[in-house]
């Protein structure tokens, strides 16, 4: 069954990287949410999917007690998931200004997921390929994926020789050879950001792994036949 994975939480009804979007998700019946983590000011993780605040503070600088209200801890937002396992996607993008060589926020991260537990509750990912291979190393039983714009034969080769369990490409740049191929080197696949009910029942069809979607309600209902 394709997996149905709600990005930022149930962000089309709920303000996005919330605890209010992550219960939502849950009460729509997602199996799935995918959050942003980052680097706050005083060196606590939260969940934003941005670098900076909608009114131009770096979230890396701000502490904690001066972010908007709306702007969680991971630990509080892992725990407002609930029973649905959680995608976290690690932003540590070379191009944004709170980017960190030395991953931070992978250690800090997988010292959390160790210390609360849940195991195969948890998905870790990111678009730093080198960033995954350091939480795959920290944190072996929790599975870990590559956020990637292109799946072809070396995407795949690169990202089960690294031991990842997961290969997380753009929607739009799937089809069903490049799937079974994933799917024959032993990934899975979940595609992002998918909102249109036809595209849906196309990787449905080709028998894609999950679907990280801003529609969860849309997905749940495309799956179910509607």
């Amino acid at each position: 069954m394709t997996l149905v994975i709600a990005h930022r939480g149930a962000s089309h009804v709920e303000r996005e990287n919330t605890l209010a979007a992550f219960r939502r998700a849950a009460e729509m019946g997602a199996e799935a949410v995918e959050l942003d983590v980052r680097r706050g000011g005083d060196d606590r993780l939260v969940v934003h999917h941005n670098p900076h605040l909608a009114d131009g503070r770096l979230v890396r600088t701000t502490p904690s007690h001066e972010l908007p209200d709306d702007v969680p801890e991971l630990r509080d937002a892992l725990a407002a998931c609930e029973r649905m396992f959680v995608n976290i996607e690690i932003k540590n993008d070379p191009d944004e200004p709170d980017f960190d060589p030395s991953d931070w926020v992978a250690h800090r991260v997988c010292a959390l997921l160790a210390e609360i537990g849940g195991g195969l509750r948890w998905l870790i990912s990111s678009f730093r390929l080198e960033t995954v291979n350091t939480c795959r190393a920290l944190l072996p039983g929790v599975r870990t994926a590559w956020l990637v714009e292109r799946l072809d034969a070396e995407v795949i080769a690169a990202t089960a020789g690294a031991g990842h369990v997961a290969v997380h490409p753009k929607h739009d740049v799937v089809d069903a050879a490049n799937m079974a191929a994933a799917h024959a080197a032993g990934l899975v696949v979940n595609v992002w950001t998918c909102d249109e009910p036809e595209r849906m029942r196309a990787l449905i069809g080709w028998g894609v792994d999950g679907i990280c979607t801003n529609v969860p309600d849309v997905a749940l209902a495309v799956r179910r036949g509607g």
